[in-house]
């Protein structure tokens, strides 16, 4: 899906002037709030509650549903760019605020009760970010991707693990905070692909 490949790449690759790599957190955008309470509290100036309403119910229907078909129409009515083939797992999550911020690629796989979030509530501020599961990648059972977040193509989420960082292509994290275990050259996913047709 070339959509998922382009929202990563206007996202850059979070490195300063003098080279040196950013956080994910540099890359979000960032809402001051005002009172006494923490941001949360501001969430009703920050989104409809009528859409935010109409999410959530989407949502619950999707994650559900058995059918995948279904998940992937559901979850497009809202916003989410959910490419072709993608399979969403029961319970999988997709952010209720904003989950027009979310970019899944084809036959992308968001496994059971895995959650995708573009938003931080914090005490002074909200924090906002796009999350970008490219081509064929996969998000274990229970992850949670942070907002500003891109999981590469043929990349691997282990499961119960919290994505804090962009994962590169072809490479497998787990943990928390998810950290690579391994990586697969681009040739030898290529290799491995074949192979798996073949049987």
């Amino acid at each position: 899906m070339d959509g998922a490949s382009d929202r990563a790449n206007d996202e850059g690759d979070r490195t300063d002037p003098n080279g040196k790599r950013g956080t994910r957190a540099d890359g979000l955008e960032r809402h001051r709030t005002d009172g006494v309470r923490n941001s949360l509290w501001s969430w009703p100036e920050a989104k409809s509650p009528l859409v935010v309403m109409r999410n959530y119910v989407v949502i619950v229907l999707a994650r559900i549903s058995p059918s995948l078909r279904l998940k992937n129409r559901l979850l497009s009515w809202i916003g989410v760019t959910v490419g072709t083939g993608v399979s969403w797992g029961l319970e999988s999550t997709p952010d209720v605020f904003w989950p027009e911020r979310i970019t899944v690629g084809d036959d992308a796989i968001v496994g059971y009760d895995a959650t995708l979030l573009c938003h931080e509530f914090l005490q002074d501020e909200y924090r906002l970010g796009d999350v970008v599961i490219e081509d064929r990648a996969m998000i274990g059972a229970g992850a949670v991707v942070l907002p500003g977040v891109t999981v590469g193509e043929e990349a691997r989420v282990a499961a119960n693990s919290l994505v804090t960082e962009d994962v590169p292509p072809r490479t497998t994290v787990a943990g928390v905070p998810a950290e690579v275990v391994s990586r697969v050259a681009a040739g030898e996913a290529g290799v491995a692909a074949a192979e798996a047709g073949d049987e």
